[in-house]
């Protein structure tokens, strides 16, 4: 028996984008999608299409993506991605700590755009039931880590910044909160070196896994896990 299509509601104010998400989602991901280009209209078309996901622009007309967020959480623990076209307001967002489940910034990808909303459906069990997924262990006592299995072989350093990393999947941390985090000492280390640590935990979990970035990157803020 076929699956249900899952569906996207895209609340943004900029036709073209809008539309060629709405393509993208449909032709890499199966998602059928439904536009709102009001803040005002997206709780009602909310509730009358009981979305899987939705994409929510920060700047929209009538009531803007912040609003919208409080009025979506209010009532449901439905996904939601944040759109921003300033990499600054990503900040901001974090500290408001509305609840989403991600944030990207314009411009992007739309194929970033669809991997992102699939790993976002994966990680809040929206995703297909018959997809098989790995499953990161981690035994502080023992100092081990394992994924489906396999251990990771991993530093101290690395173990650390799994742990911190794993504890809340798609929040961006920062990499001054890493370094905190990476050191029992609060040792002073320098941007370069949570790179390096970051890189070469990225690279073992890739050869367990099988996905190359289950750690992500955001430009100018930090990283993220999205196992």
């Amino acid at each position: 028996m076929d699956l249900p299509e899952k569906r996207i509601l895209i609340v943004e104010d900029e036709p073209k984008i809008a539309a060629l998400l709405a393509d993208y989602l449909q032709a890499q991901g199966g998602f059928s999608s439904t536009i709102i280009d009001r803040g005002d209209q997206a709780l009602k078309e909310f509730r009358a299409s009981q979305p899987d996901l939705v994409l929510l622009d920060l700047m929209l007309p009538g009531l803007d993506g912040i609003e919208v967020c409080k009025l979506l959480r209010a009532e449901s623990a439905v996904p939601i991605i944040m759109v921003t076209a300033r990499v600054e307001e990503i900040d901001r967002l974090l500290g408001l700590e509305l609840g989403a489940d991600d944030y990207i910034c314009k411009p992007f990808s739309p194929r970033e755009v669809v991997a992102r909303v699939k790993a976002v459906l994966r990680r809040t069990g929206r995703a297909e039931s018959d997809q098989p997924q790995g499953r990161l262990e981690i035994d502080e006592e023992k100092f081990l880590a394992r994924f489906d299995g396999s251990d990771l072989g991993l530093t101290p350093v690395e173990f650390s910044l799994l742990i911190m990393l794993s504890s809340s999947p798609g929040r961006v941390f920062s990499r001054d909160q890493l370094m905190n985090g990476m050191y029992s000492d609060y040792r002073v280390v320098s941007d370069r070196a949570v790179d390096t640590h970051v890189k070469n935990l990225r690279r073992k979990l890739a050869l367990a896994s099988g996905v190359d970035d289950m750690i992500k990157s955001v430009y100018g803020l930090g990283y993220r896990y999205e196992g």
